[in-house]
């Protein structure tokens, strides 16, 4: 893949070789399902979707793998069993290989589980911001 600048998801998935394609497009559609609603957007040259003005999940294709980003220690726990299968890296990275079929239900469940962080992660700054007054 060239480098590029890219301004949607779909200029990004297209830009992809045609097995990362149908692979990402089933990400999108599992990610889209989990958060109804979400803003979709680029940003670091990666699928984002963000909540209330918060990025929640990412998505990137590879040469052999896509990843999503980021996996939280507490995400990582709730789906220790499923992620099994796949490397889960301490830098925030989980990687799916393109030679499996791609887990839609684990991806929905990743994508709803990122939300409740993201919306309990903005109360707590909400909060404390409310504290300093």
């Amino acid at each position: 893949m060239a480098k590029t600048r890219f301004t949607s998801v779909d200029e990004y998935i297209a830009a992809q070789p045609k097995a990362a394609r149908v692979a990402l497009k089933r990400v999108r559609s599992a990610i889209r399902k989990g958060l109804p609603g979400a803003e979709e957007t680029i940003s670091y040259q990666i699928p984002t979707y963000k909540l209330h003005g918060r990025y929640v999940i990412y998505f990137a294709g590879w040469k052999e793998h896509y990843s999503i980003y980021p996996s939280t220690r507490p995400l990582v726990a709730a789906f220790e069993k499923a992620l099994e299968p796949y490397e889960v890296n301490d830098k925030g990275t989980i990687r799916f290989p393109l030679s499996l079929p791609v887990p839609v239900k684990l991806i929905e469940g990743l994508s709803k589980f990122r939300a409740k962080e993201a919306i309990a992660e903005r109360a707590a700054k909400m909060k404390a911001a409310a504290k300093k007054r």
